[in-house]
């Protein structure tokens, strides 16, 4: 249980060309593997998030929740790229002997997914009960149930979609725009492109709620405010709380890991692609998600054979994946009765 890092030695190919002489993959565990080994949860974390999903999740990890650990042997990876352990930007080239800033190869979620099946080989798990994630976790989750079937028994795949749309691209540029109005981005240096970044997450949420939620907790109380507004300060205050803990390499990397995902590239089509999972599958919309809307996860659930699709109704857009856990420990719950019948 805990924190651990699993390093591979051999060379790490990528779909898109290049490779990682040194690979290595920053994972949180919870509960143990059964006699059977058929109890193990894989979590897919969101776009910077980390691998404690305990702590980002909670409400669905832990003690008397969905996924307890005295059932579940949980396991949650941090992605390549990010900066949390696994090797990303900020990690050392060992070919130059300097961490790798702008020059970090170009990522898919078919690579994170093969850089994750290999730390499930070292744990020797062969089989995983339920893949699970929320946004770009979702893309990962759906990832690997596509790319290795056999494997995975449940796919739930919450407020995520089967390829990533124009409309979510665009929200991408529009950050990367900030980030490069940022002119200490290409010195390649430890805080290089925080201003842009903070500008970044700023533009994010707004794709992550909405205009009802805003407008209800971001109200003033007078209507003789001229300046100062609370919701200028609250963007304020997201921007500079991401700026304390991630760095603008790994969130760069990152938007474009999400841009790639398309689940038909290469396999013919998406609904060709969706033909190859063999999991349950549950599908969940969150009723007022501007950036992954209902008709995303919709279109997962029509195209595979066992799947189920549930929308939430919420006020809290996309965040609410994170925040309504007792509606989704709820729906969960209904999805393995249903299966099991």
């Amino acid at each position: 249980m805990g924190y651990h890092t699993f390093k591979y030695k051999g060379e790490f190919s990528l779909e898109l060309g290049g490779s990682l002489s040194e690979l290595e993959v920053a994972y949180h565990t919870w509960g143990k593997l059964n006699q059977e080994k058929n109890n193990v949860v894989w979590v897919c974390h969101a776009l910077t998030a980390n691998s404690d999903a305990k702590d980002w999740w909670p409400g669905m990890i832990g003690d008397a929740c969905i996924f307890d650990p005295a059932q579940y042997f949980i396991i949650c990876a941090n992605i390549p790229g990010s900066c949390y352990g696994t090797t990303g930007p900020l990690s050392v080239n060992p070919e130059t002997g300097k961490p790798y800033y702008r020059s970090f190869p170009d990522l898919t979620f078919r690579d994170v997914v093969n850089s994750h099946d290999l730390l499930r080989k070292h744990l020797g798990i062969k089989k995983i009960h339920t893949v699970i994630g929320g946004s770009i976790g979702g893309q990962q989750a759906l990832e690997y149930s596509i790319m290795f079937p056999e494997l995975i028994e449940h796919l739930i795949f919450v407020a995520s979609s089967v390829a990533y749309a124009p409309w979510g691209i665009a929200f991408s540029e529009s950050q990367r725009l900030a980030i490069e109005a940022d002119q200490s981005f290409y010195e390649d240096k430890p805080g290089g492109g925080n201003r842009g970044m903070r500008a970044a997450r700023s533009i994010a949420l707004l794709s992550y709620r909405n205009d009802t939620i805003y407008n209800k907790t971001q109200a003033e109380e007078s209507p003789e405010v001229t300046k100062n507004f609370r919701a200028s300060s609250y963007q304020d205050y997201q921007g500079d709380k991401l700026v304390k803990r991630f760095n603008a390499y790994s969130y760069y990397t990152l938007l474009n890991l999400s841009d790639t995902h398309n689940v038909g590239r290469n396999r013919g089509s998406k609904e060709k692609a969706l033909k190859r999972i063999k999991a349950n599958v549950l599908a969940i919309g969150i009723s007022s998600d501007l950036l992954f809307p209902v008709y995303e996860q919709k279109f997962l659930a029509e195209h595979v054979e066992n799947a189920h699709y549930v929308e939430i109704d919420s006020l809290y857009g996309h965040d609410g994946f994170l925040i309504e856990t007792e509606k989704l420990t709820q729906i969960i719950q209904t999805f393995y009765k249903k299966v099991k019948e």
